[in-house]
């Protein structure tokens, strides 16, 4: 297993560029054969899942089996999230390592350095049907016709209340826009003394949050044909309401958020909303089962102008380094993944949803209890939303069901426009965050979208000089 430690800001910063490095990359065939010179070996680098028992009681030994009845020595190694974009451009940087590197946010900045896998998309859907769009625009650079990773999963980025708390408030329901949660969180702290959990800091979870704010207030980063847009007076009104949000409904532990603080507020009982995944509500369900069951769930906000959007929380990107000698069995397990993943979203809890809906559930036992009429991903995906198979003795099995159809209020990082390397690297370097909590602290949201700006627009200017990023501005 790989060491873990913690990362520096500088370190993380430094290491998102690096992948930039390499240049000059051709697309690679997928043919059924051990390409470059490889030897019957697959190291494979993952995140650490927020639902422990995925990687413990199913992906460990889903790769190992598939090894042994492939003739392929596999090894997994897992590390915390943070540690990714440093391992990957140490190991690009370096010209070895793993031969497939797992990312759950857009990969796009690493382009140059990468192997094209158009030719396992499309053996995936000539064999599954065909890939959701929103996996697509996250994998997939339309500029160089360069498919930088592959995506074979997401995850539903809903808000994830306590119902008790926002009852007493009048608001059992949750809440549905934006202002709802000044109105009404404002009011939980001041009367129940528990704030909203909406981090304001250099995470994934921030990062999230920030975009999903700016979409339901009709703004963004760039335009669909990659154009920065972000100075405009929409995001200097989206920014000045976070501002707001933060004065009456949080406190300033939200500046040092970390990917897993807004899970640990709810799991404790000191947060009445945070905008998170069900991998909180899961954990709650094993160490404070009261609170699990008092935990709901609700679509998207809305904005002042009714538009509700929010990113996926989590969006799985496989990629394959120039340098890997393991070329062939990486694109072969990657298919064996696509083609199991009836078996990935249980033992992930429902926290993993499939890129491919159409993809048949294959025969035999599938160590979870069967589906009446459930032929496709499609069929599962709605009968376990429909009725949780891991709600607990008591709880609402069909709290759940509001996520069934997130497909229409989730959107891809980079949205309008695809997931660039520009904005692959705004993600990496925490824009967005910084521009909501520089306000938040006080300076004047007009001041704080201009800097934000700035940055944003020389880094589209970089990459849009390297050819890989579209627009003009």
């Amino acid at each position: 297993m790989a060491k873990r430690r913690q990362i520096t800001r500088r370190e993380f910063v430094k290491a998102a560029g690096l992948g930039v490095v390499a240049a000059g990359v051709a697309p690679t065939i997928f043919i059924p054969r051990q390409a470059r010179g490889a030897s019957k070996e697959l190291k494979i680098l993952v995140w650490s899942h927020f639902v422990p028992r995925f990687d413990k009681e199913w992906y460990d030994g889903f790769a190992k089996k598939w090894g042994e009845a492939n003739g392929v020595a596999v090894t997994v190694d897992h590390i915390n999230l943070a540690e990714i974009p440093s391992r990957t451009a140490a190991e690009v940087a370096a010209g070895q390592g793993h031969d497939l590197i797992e990312w759950i946010q857009p990969t796009s900045q690493f382009e140059p350095s990468v192997l094209n896998m158009a030719d396992v998309v499309q053996e995936a859907e000539k064999r599954f049907g065909k890939q959701h769009p929103l996996c697509r625009r996250t994998s997939y650079n339309p500029n160089t016709n360069y498919f930088y990773s592959f995506c074979p999963g997401w995850t539903i980025d809903p808000g994830c209340y306590r119902k008790s708390l926002w009852e007493k408030a009048g608001k059992g329901d949750g809440p549905v826009v934006w202002e709802d949660l000044i109105a009404y969180g404002g009011k939980i702290k001041k009367e129940q003394g528990i704030q909203l959990g909406i981090g304001l800091s250099q995470e994934l979870d921030s990062n999230m949050a920030a975009r999903a704010l700016l979409w339901s207030y009709d703004t963004s980063i760039q335009d669909e044909n990659e154009n920065v847009v972000l100075n405009n007076p929409k995001t200097v009104e989206a920014t000045a309401y976070m501002a707001r949000l933060f004065k009456e409904s949080m406190v300033p532990e939200v500046f040092a958020w970390t990917a897993v603080s807004n899970n640990q507020a709810l799991i404790a009982g000191r947060a009445s909303y945070i905008l998170n995944s069900i991998s909180a509500y899961r954990s709650a369900q094993k160490e404070v089962p009261e609170i699990a069951k008092d935990i709901y769930f609700t679509p998207a906000l809305k904005g002042p102008r009714g538009t509700g959007f929010h990113s996926e929380h989590v969006i799985y990107g496989y990629i394959i380094p120039k340098y890997s000698k393991n070329v062939d069995s990486s694109k072969k397990f990657l298919l064996h993944l696509v083609e199991n993943y009836d078996q990935a979203m249980y033992a992930s809890e429902l926290y993993n949803s499939p890129a491919f809906f159409d993809a048949p559930i294959p025969s035999g036992n599938r160590g979870y209890t069967a589906v009446k009429g459930a032929k496709k991903l499609r069929d599962l995906h709605n009968a376990w939303f429909s009725s949780d198979p891991f709600a607990l003795p008591g709880e609402d099995k069909g709290k759940l069901a509001v996520l069934k159809d997130a497909e229409k209020w989730s959107t891809n990082i980079g949205y309008p426009g695809p997931a660039n390397p520009a904005e692959g690297e705004v993600f990496a370097t925490f824009v967005l965050p910084n521009m909501m909590a520089n306000a938040a602290r006080g300076m004047a949201p007009q001041t704080a979208v201009e800097q934000a700006e700035l940055l944003t627009k020389t880094i589209f200017a970089k990459w849009r000089q390297k050819g890989l990023v579209g627009g003009k501005t």
